[in-house]
């Protein structure tokens, strides 16, 4: 994972709510963070006078040592400091109520049946589902209007597979925000006219809330002179989920336990690590077949269709996620993704 930049250290120390849990973590756990960390703690806020010149990034590396040769971060009063900052985030987002209980750290394929998805339970039958923010997609001019709505580094192939030429077409996508708040007596009401029971609700689950939130993002889309789409290079920020005090595990395993969610499917699901890091990524097994390849260090998804007209994959890297897919061979777009590294 990348080190926080100065931006973010500055906010732990005067803004620690707006934090990533990610990058809070990341920096406990980080001696240079650490430096850094000291470094802009001593500093007057970004507001008040002007910080000291040349004091960036580069002075974390080369943060001034003990006596000695111990980084600053090992000086008792420097780490107390330090991780106060850091657990004053932690407190500030408790304070709010709500639990960070996903992070997408990694896709793992999920085989599904041709019925699985369609079969899954309506989940409004269940409990209220609020969007907040519906992501609205829009088309931007170019790349560099792109990365200022987003924030994000744009995915451009310098070299493009045989057959893509032109420019491409750059739409730009919102942050999608939805709460989901479950419901255990609609949840019964819904079982019983299904003909179902359900399993007892766990304890805190009725009337607790589970907020998702995905995006912003942005898709380069080159197509064939008829229209249809002949390479597209999308990223995005990973989806995340956080609840009002229930964990991840609890409210996955229930969900699993609905009437409607194939048996195959569910015992897939339990299966993937229950500290809420993987995207499942689902994948038809009558047509295509998926693979894991390293690119760059970082563990990617292919997913190629049978008849190998088509293919896509799929990396999460520090909470952001890239796609390239089109009527491609697998290696056609794992070029592609090693192009944008």
């Amino acid at each position: 994972m990348r080190h926080p930049d100065d931006a973010v250290l500055r906010r732990l120390v005067h803004e620690p709510a707006g934090v990533a849990d990610t990058d809070r973590e990341h920096v406990t756990a980080c001696p240079q963070c650490l430096d850094g960390l000291a470094i802009v703690a001593g500093r007057p806020h970004p507001g008040g006078a002007p910080t000291v010149p040349g004091a960036d990034r580069r002075d974390a590396r080369s943060a001034p040592r003990t006596r000695g040769g111990d980084p600053l971060w090992r000086r008792p009063a420097v780490a107390v400091t330090a991780f106060a900052v850091v657990l004053a985030g932690a407190g500030a987002a408790a304070a709010n109520d709500w639990l960070p209980i996903f992070r997408t750290e990694e896709v793992v394929p999920l085989e599904v049946g041709a019925d699985d998805l369609v079969d899954l339970p309506d989940l409004s039958a269940y409990g209220d589902v609020v969007v907040t923010q519906d992501g609205d997609v829009e088309a931007v001019q170019d790349a560099a209007t792109a990365a200022a709505r987003t924030g994000l580094e744009i995915p451009e192939p310098t070299t493009l597979p045989r057959g893509v030429t032109g420019e491409p077409a750059v739409q730009v996508g919102g942050e999608v925000e939805a709460t989901f708040t479950f419901s255990a007596e609609r949840a019964a009401r819904a079982a019983a006219d299904a003909g179902e029971t359900l399993p007892p609700t766990p304890a805190g689950l009725d009337g607790s809330q589970v907020r998702m939130v995905a995006g912003p993002g942005v898709a380069l889309t080159w197509s064939h002179p008829s229209g249809a789409p002949s390479l597209v290079v999308a990223r995005a920020v990973a989806p995340t989920a956080s609840s009002s005090g229930v964990s991840f595990e609890t409210v996955r395993d229930h969900v699993l336990s609905l009437p409607g969610v194939p048996e195959d499917l569910a015992a897939q699901l339990r299966a993937f690590p229950a500290d809420g890091s993987t995207l499942p990524l689902p994948v038809p097994a009558d047509r295509a077949t998926s693979s894991t390849v390293d690119v760059g260090g970082v563990p990617a998804t292919v997913v190629e269709t049978h008849d190998r007209s088509m293919a896509a994959v799929v990396q999460v890297e520090d909470g952001v996620v890239t796609v390239v897919a089109g009527p491609l061979g697998a290696d056609e777009v794992l070029a592609v993704l090693r192009d944008l590294r």
